[in-house]
């Protein structure tokens, strides 16, 4: 297992950990943030994932298997609903869509979502130009959108009274070969 694999498991398992430790209301809520596995290149509007993109969406289930997933999120397109299927019947929940519109409105959306679930662990399945700024919304950093070719991110917010802490792992495939230098893409305001 990589080093970040094992780093990301391991603050998964301590955050979860806590929970019992604690009652329901001070305990933390985990926010598992990612990007839609590996995506087919047609047809171009809404496409469903590659056969990689299947196994990683299948990675994710095994690698939250233990984490008791008490919610799934996602937007409603078929990449991130085929990524987030696995682990939604994996613990055996009805994933719910993330509502389309204006990216500030969603992030408050995503936000309002987060909360109807506090003290669970929540998965949320979103784009390369959304894990970042969802991720902004519940409180964790500010970082750069992800480039196209980035499949394999695996962001744990574990958020509480003290604030909001964010694990960055990877899992699942490698990710592809950059099609076109990161270095382009643009950075949120």
């Amino acid at each position: 297992m990589r080093p970040v694999r094992l780093l990301a498991r391991l603050a998964l398992a301590a955050a979860l950990a806590v929970p019992a430790l604690l009652s329901a209301q001070q305990a933390p809520t985990v926010v598992v943030i990612v990007r839609h596995a590996d995506k087919a290149a047609q047809p171009a509007n809404d496409p469903p994932l590659t056969p990689v993109g299947t196994e990683r969406a299948a990675a994710l289930a095994e690698f939250l298997r233990s984490a008791r997933v008490g919610a799934v999120l996602h937007t409603p397109t078929t990449r991130t609903r085929e990524t987030a299927r696995p682990t939604a019947e994996m613990a055996g929940v009805t994933p719910e869509l993330i509502p389309v519109g204006p990216a500030p409105v969603v992030a408050a959306a995503v936000r309002e979502m987060v909360a109807r679930h506090a003290g669970r662990t929540i998965l949320v399945v979103g784009h390369s130009n959304t894990v970042m700024p969802w991720i902004e919304a519940l409180g964790g950093p500010k970082r750069p959108d992800l480039c196209d070719h980035q499949y394999d991110g695996i962001y744990t917010l574990i958020i509480d009274a003290s604030g909001t802490r964010m694990v960055e792992g990877r899992y699942g495939p490698p990710n592809p070969p950059p099609t076109a230098p990161c270095a382009t893409m643009q950075v949120r305001p």
